[in-house]
This record gives structure tokens, sequence and C-alpha cells, in this order.
């Protein structure tokens, strides 16, 4: 959320750029977690251009399943907060009862 927050002063070519650059990172991310965690496709030394090919196939398709991963855990997380809403309404309207009870309580007079 903190992204989102910086990004509110930039419009036009400016945004743009940021958000190019956070793309750009995200790819590269993406690629180097591809790239370490399923190291097969990776084109060698002595592979030709259709090695070169293959491996730049082979990291599109690995990048692609990685983002429809993270595509899909982004949308069910904000799925799973929006199920918690119920829970934080009822444990903010007991804290408002307690309070209310608890004002009660102490501004009534002694004796």
């Amino acid at each position: 959320m903190v992204h989102e927050a910086m990004i509110l002063e930039y419009a036009g070519p400016r945004l743009a750029l940021i958000e190019w650059a956070s793309a750009m990172r995200l790819t590269v991310l993406l690629a180097l977690l591809a790239n370490l965690a399923v190291p097969w496709g990776v084109a060698g030394t002595d592979s030709g251009a259709l090695g070169l090919l293959v491996g730049l196939l082979a990291l599109a398709a690995k990048v692609m399943v990685l983002a429809g991963g993270l595509a899909a855990v982004e949308v069910f997380l904000a799925k799973l907060r929006l199920f918690r809403v119920p829970e934080l309404l009822a444990g903010s309207f007991l804290l408002g009862v307690l309070a209310v009870t608890a004002s009660y309580f102490l501004s009534a007079p002694a004796g």
C-alpha cells in the first residue's frame, strides 16, 4: 500500500515511468525466482540461436506461470480479508459496548 501512496503526486509521463519501473522490477524478480527454483531451459554457453530461443521461451513460460500464481494469491488474500470484516466489526462493537459500560460505571456517583 505504500507504493500506491507514493505515486499519488505523479501524473502523465512520470507516472508511466514509475509504473513501467515497477513492472520491470517485478518481471526481473519473477525471472530470477523462476530460474533459481526451476533451472530447466536456461541456455548454455555452447548452445546456438536455437538454444537461446528455447531458453527465452522457457523463461517466458516460467514467468507467466509465476505471475498467474502471484495474481491468484493476491485475489484470494483480498477475498480472505473481506471475509474477516464481520469478525472485525463484531470486535469493534464489543469494544464500543465495553467503553460505554466503563464510562457509565466510572462516571456514576459514589455511594
